[in-house]
């Protein structure tokens, strides 16, 4: 492990202190887009205009802004080919992968339980 990263002495990371830089790992994460276009991947490479298509309601801005920061934290690369006209792919890395199986399991959880949310968002409403 690089020492540079890591937690200061006799500590551990934990997402519940306040200035944790894994807090942010946590946040980007969490983020609804993340998990969608980690799964759009999964399959391997694609295209921005590819990933857009797939993912309805993402606007360009968001889908670029979440692109970088996934590539910043080193969840995909990003490979630009020196063709006319340019080409530009995303991919998953080693450690984007990793989220996949977790990432799976919320959104399955998501999709089974909607009908239960839904039911308790209506009966909140109702009151």
């Amino acid at each position: 492990m690089n020492l540079k990263y890591a937690p200061p002495p006799g500590q551990s990371w934990n997402i519940l202190v306040a200035t944790c830089p894994s807090r942010t790992s946590l946040a980007r994460i969490a983020n609804k887009w993340t998990a969608m276009i980690i799964t759009v991947l999964d399959p391997g490479p694609l295209r921005f205009g590819d990933i857009r298509t797939a993912l309805q309601g993402i606007s360009g801005k968001v889908l670029t802004d979440t692109l970088r920061d996934l590539e910043r934290d080193g969840m995909l690369i990003r490979q630009a080919y020196g063709e006319v006209p340019p080409r530009v792919e995303y991919e998953l890395t080693p450690l984007g992968r990793t989220l996949i199986d977790p990432l799976n399991v919320l959104c399955r959880w998501a999709e089974q339980h909607i009908p239960e949310v839904l039911a308790a968002r209506d009966a909140y409403d109702d009151r």
